[in-house]
């Protein structure tokens, strides 16, 4: 059976990074499937290819994406609730598909309109974000409001999709949800477009091109990380271990791809005395990202929150990039045991794990190679799709009792 879905994101769609990724993944493979999708997001965002957006009224004053929380976000959803309102009417859909908990109260209401179910795509908890990003402190006085508006989100939505089993055990374990309206969809990877390099002149000749467009000097090996920039992300510890890691190889690179305010990073890389060892290119157009990982001998995933996903990973593990992760219930639950796993928040540590995979290349190719052939069996759009599918089904007919 076919659906109309009509999706709402509340944020910049598309900004080339992880939460992003999800939304634009899921609605390729939904539509492949032959479902009809509308996404309604904010006014500002890059349009892709085949997906039909309707964007809330614009705002003069704000272009640039609006990452994470953010004050501006108060107006941004009044301007994209309107919108979706207006879509929804028109488009009657069979069901609305919310991305975060802002958008989900957007949609509560237009389910109620419409008497169809609601699915909450959960990819980490609200008032955690903000705590992330320092948005929002516990002795704040919204911060109790909050999580129980957050808790009252989650166990009204009609099923509840969370992007790693860590998550769906946290929510089961708060009781927020109904047991059978949680549902994990890990996020997945296309394995066709990341894959390994392969060792053709012409790709070879592509890569040399490429380092030296970034100024990475050929004789060096190359740690690669893509995502946002930001504390929470570790990009911060990255760059300490950076320091640490060149001290005793000077032939390691650092390319620390992702957006925003790459400036602020360099800087700090040159404080440390490793601005010649670590290039921060800015924000990498999605399409293009698996020719910039195919750089890289090895990869780093820093991520510091305990709550959200982390699909960078996935990235890694197809193009058969042997990684060095935080260890996290979420990295752990993606990586297995295909990866390297460094104490959370030591720079110490993710350095020398990083330096075992770079001075050990059979090691490396070994994790590289379980990795891609995790990616493959466990990882594909193709298979998580056809569980979405079923989380739809069994949310119309719960919603029609």
């Amino acid at each position: 059976m076919t659906h109309t879905i009509l999706m709402l994101a509340s944020t910049s769609f598309f900004s080339d990074y992880g939460n992003h990724v999800r939304i634009w993944e899921e609605a390729r493979a939904l539509q492949r499937r032959g479902h009809r999708l509308v996404l309604a997001t904010y006014h500002n965002g890059d349009d892709m290819p085949g997906l039909e957006i309707r964007r809330s009224w614009d705002v003069p004053w704000l272009k640039r994406a609006v990452v994470g929380s953010s004050r501006h976000k108060l107006y941004l959803d009044v301007g994209l609730g309107w919108r979706a309102l207006r879509v929804a009417l028109a488009l009657r859909p069979t069901l609305i598909h919310a991305h975060t908990h802002e958008a989900a109260a957007i949609g509560m209401p237009l389910r109620e309109l419409l008497g169809v179910p609601l699915i909450l795509d959960y990819q980490g908890s609200m008032t955690s974000e903000m705590l992330d990003h320092g948005f929002l402190r516990p002795t704040s006085p919204f911060y109790l409001p909050l999580t129980r508006l957050e808790r009252w989100l989650n166990r009204r939505a009609d099923a509840v999709m969370t992007s790693t089993h860590n998550a769906a055990a946290l929510l089961c374990r708060d009781r927020s949800v109904p047991d059978d309206h949680i549902h994990a969809v890990p996020d997945g990877v296309d394995t066709e477009r990341f894959r390994p390099y392969d060792g053709s002149a012409v790709w070879a000749a592509q890569r040399a091109e490429l380092r030296a467009q970034l100024g990475i000097p050929p004789d060096r090996q190359l740690v690669v990380y893509i995502g946002l920039l930001a504390p929470y992300q570790g990009t911060n510890v990255l760059i300490d271990a950076a320091r640490l890691l060149v001290a005793r190889r000077p032939q390691t690179h650092f390319l620390i791809m992702g957006h925003p305010d790459p400036h602020s990073y360099r800087r700090y890389a040159e404080s440390l005395g490793v601005g010649s060892h670590v290039t921060l290119p800015g924000r990498i157009m999605y399409r293009d990202l698996h020719s910039y990982l195919a750089l890289g001998d090895v990869a780093a995933a820093p991520k510091m929150s305990l709550t959200e996903g982390n699909g960078k990973i996935a990235n890694y593990m197809a193009m058969g990039l042997p990684t060095v992760a935080f260890e996290t219930p979420v990295a752990r639950e993606i990586l297995a045991e295909t990866g390297l796993y460094a104490q959370l928040g030591s720079a110490a540590d993710l350095a020398a794990q990083l330096e075992r995979l770079l001075d050990d290349p059979v090691l490396a190719a070994q994790l590289g190679a379980a990795a891609r052939a995790r990616a493959i069996s466990e990882l594909s759009w193709e298979r998580t799709i056809q569980t979405v599918e079923a989380i739809y089904a069994e949310a119309l007919v719960r919603r029609k009792r």
